[in-house]
């Protein structure tokens, strides 16, 4: 298969084992046999060259050969899938329109849902897991270093939703999700069928870096979702893995949805409808009373990613969580894919018809590797 890049030119990655947008880079890089040399941002090149390029410290980022620098993971994936004239094995995105949309929908929910799961999972249970989480925090750095980073991360944990009243119904979701996942790996190697989509790689991000790599969550699937873990170990594998499936894998059905995604579809749009439509009450709101014009960054600075604090409820629960500007630029993908026929129609059959049929008052999009208002 051709490579996107020469075999003596590599791509730097720039991340880290433990980062969960970086198992989504480093996966895509390796299923589309891209040659790369990953390197912490503690080497003293992130600080030279990346640093001044972005504005923040933020990982994952891509240094091309040529010098250009490309952070946040759809940017980077949407790099390589058009690049003219050099294809890749296995194109990240469906040619079919509702399986995009289906895409798109998965991609929304690793953000607003699972990140919530990973960072529950990683730091309610650190003293579970503390001196596993210390050497993973203290990789290219030291163990101060270590302890400020570490310590920022956990103060993330109201924001994303995490408080007592909200984690029962967290761990009662991370089970589902398991169940119903594993009942699709049965069948398929990848959410989509029998190639990795932008679906499987936005999900592989939490469910590997954290859930999937943490000893605690780590513990839970592999004693309950033992395909689920072996869909981690096949999308970190630098081929499709699938050996464990019968060839060719079987194809999705033309006219309709396998068995094993209904259940997946309800629990996502039970976690993310309510959600989202209280976030885009609040985005409604925000416009009007701040008039945000195109082209102005969405925040103050680079590295703050929060407009606002929204009240909202998961699974029931209600909690106040912090509105990112980010969740719209993916929303908007989502919404962009689901006004095709096929796609609506499909959502419409599953009660996710709130998530596609919607306008947003202002659209996000990424310049100069920041998101400004559009």
């Amino acid at each position: 298969m051709p490579m996107t890049q020469p075999p003596n030119r590599p791509v730097t990655l720039w991340g880290l084992p433990h980062s969960l947008y970086t198992g989504r880079a480093r996966a895509y890089l390796r299923k589309q046999r891209i040659a790369y040399v990953e390197r912490a941002p503690t080497d003293p090149g992130f600080a030279e060259r990346v640093m001044p390029a972005i504005g923040r410290a933020i990982i994952p980022v891509v240094e091309l050969p040529d010098g250009t620098i490309i952070q946040d993971t759809v940017d980077i994936i949407d790099h390589f899938e058009g690049e003219d004239g050099v294809p890749v094995p296995h194109p990240a995105y469906p040619g079919d329109a509702r399986l995009l949309a289906l895409a798109h929908l998965f991609e929304l929910y690793a953000v607003v849902g699972l990140t919530r799961h990973a960072m529950h999972y990683r730091w309610s249970y650190l003293a579970e897991q503390e001196a596993f989480l210390r050497d993973a925090f203290a990789t290219g750095g030291d163990a101060e270093r270590a302890e400020a980073t570490m310590a920022r991360m956990h103060s993330y944990l109201p924001m994303l939703g995490v408080d007592p009243a909200t984690i029962p119904a967290i761990e009662e979701s991370y089970h589902e999700l398991l169940a119903d996942l594993d009942a699709h790996f049965a069948v398929y190697p990848f959410l989509l069928g029998a190639t990795p989509s932008i679906a499987d790689y936005a999900m592989f991000g939490p469910l590997f870096a954290h859930l999937g790599r943490d000893p605690v969550p780590l513990g839970i699937m592999q004693r309950e979702a033992p395909r689920v873990f072996r869909w981690v170990e096949r999308m970190h594998a630098p081929d499709l893995d699938s050996v464990d499936f019968a060839q060719p894998a079987p194809a999705f059905p033309e006219d309709g949805l396998p068995d094993t995604l209904p259940p997946l579809l309800a629990q996502i749009a039970r976690e993310l409808v309510p959600d989202m439509t209280d976030r885009l009450a609040f985005l409604r709101d925000y416009v009007a009373g701040h008039q945000p014009q195109p082209g102005d960054p969405v925040t103050d600075k680079p590295h703050r990613r929060v407009i606002g604090q929204v009240e909202t409820s998961f699974r029931g629960v209600d909690y106040t969580g912090g509105v990112q500007p980010y969740t719209v630029f993916l929303w908007q993908r989502l919404i962009d894919a689901g006004r095709h026929p096929a796609a609506t129609a499909l959502f419409a059959a599953h009660e996710l018809t709130p998530l596609v049929e919607v306008e947003l008052p202002i659209r996000v999009a990424r310049r100069d590797n920041i998101e400004v208002w559009a």
